[in-house]
């Protein structure tokens, strides 16, 4: 809120988003979810409208809102290609956007919590990931939700590097967020 300098009546569009992340937003701000059928459940508050509806096709105006708000949701769109549809729909209906990803460079892969695994070949990575994760370790989920996720993180998630958030979106500034001595994560600004 403080970088756009928004006011109370800002139209905001949270692509991918859930309530928790905006229980301390300014009064006023009128907020708009967009995520998956899912997350329907959760996402009804009184204070935050909310959409079905794919990241890669918004059904929203050109410019018909002040700030795109993602947290780490361009990651699992798939392809390059999907990427490049969420870039340019975020550009198109934004006046301005705040898009952060995990760094596909941190040597920690932060959907499993496993060191360096996501820089190994696939069939390498599957074989370590399905034996052990830290992730599996500390939710202890069921067997069908841990080959879901396993396979989710292994077969869809594209991790972003500072080059492809540039090529992404080049008319914004590239920031980075950092944890100890390594950029956990990136963030793409485009001010309106």
């Amino acid at each position: 809120m403080r970088e756009f300098d928004l006011s109370p009546a800002a139209r905001i569009l949270d692509v991918g988003g859930t309530p928790g992340i905006w229980s301390t937003a300014s009064a006023g701000a009128r907020i708009v979810l967009l995520n998956m059928p899912r997350a329907r459940a959760e996402a009804f508050t009184a204070t935050l409208g909310y959409v079905e509806g794919d990241a890669c096709h918004l059904p929203f105006a050109d410019r018909s809102f002040d700030v795109v708000f993602s947290n780490s949701v361009i990651e699992h769109v798939g392809s390059a290609g999907a990427q490049e549809r969420f870039a340019q729909e975020v550009a198109r209906v934004g006046r301005g956007y705040w898009i952060q990803t995990p760094n596909r460079n941190f040597p920690i892969e932060t959907h499993l919590l496993m060191p360096l695994v996501h820089l190994l070949p696939k069939r390498w990575a599957a074989f370590v990931v399905q034996r052990f994760s830290l992730w599996a370790l500390i939710h202890r989920p069921l067997p069908a939700e841990n080959l879901w996720y396993l396979e989710h993180v292994l077969g869809e998630v594209r991790l972003c590097s500072t080059r492809d958030l540039r090529r992404l979106f080049p008319d914004a500034s590239i920031r980075e967020e950092r944890s100890c001595l390594f950029t956990e994560s990136l963030i793409a600004v485009r001010n309106a």
